[in-house]
């Protein structure tokens, strides 16, 4: 009987950890990042909605981040005499504009997943490098744990067009779980 006691103990204090955990997802148009959200949402926050009502020092939260790459104004050099050529500030706005639309529109879907489970959860847009910029943030709000996607790239592949998530797992000073596709939407 004793041991049965403990065993609930343990699961208790699991449940509160789990309650008040920080999570970090980062979040970009791809498949294999809002495959992770939805990992972590219902791996990590499941108590939550089954658990009495949430109160300050019991919620749990998950922070979305999503890093928008800079837009540089470079100079071009144009026709035969080497001209150059500045693109326009209303071309540079225009690029700047729709990024934040897609951005908006990213995380309006990724909170809506999160809102759907009752799992709270705040949107983060940065600009910058996105394996730098999702480190920097991990560590500066002391999440727990951050969750990333993976797009299941083959050696080669990711060799050449580089890895958030492979990055990340190298160089933040936080815990990182790397969420692999199902095999099946892998092979697609």
């Amino acid at each position: 009987m004793e041991g049965s006691v403990g065993d609930d103990q343990l699961r208790a204090g699991t449940e509160q950890r789990r309650m008040r955990m920080k999570v970090m997802v980062g979040i970009d148009e791809s498949d294999g990042s809002f495959y992770a959200l939805k990992w972590a949402i219902d791996n990590l926050f499941t108590t939550m909605a089954t658990v009495g009502e949430a109160t300050h020092e019991n919620e749990g939260m998950v922070f979305l981040i999503h890093v928008e790459p800079k837009v540089h104004n470079y100079v071009y050099p144009v026709g035969p005499g080497g001209a150059a050529f500045y693109p326009a500030s209303v071309v540079v706005d225009s690029v700047k504009k729709a990024q934040e639309e897609r951005s908006t529109a990213i995380l309006s879907r990724a909170l809506k997943m999160c809102h759907d489970k009752l799992v709270k959860a705040e949107s983060i847009i940065l600009n910058g490098d996105p394996r730098e910029m999702i480190c920097e943030a991990a560590e500066q709000m002391q999440v727990n744990l951050l969750v990333m996607g993976s797009r299941g790239l083959g050696t080669l592949k990711r060799t050449f067009l580089g890895s958030v998530s492979d990055y990340c797992a190298h160089h933040a000073r936080t815990p990182i779980l790397i969420v692999k596709p199902p095999e099946h939407s892998k092979k697609q």
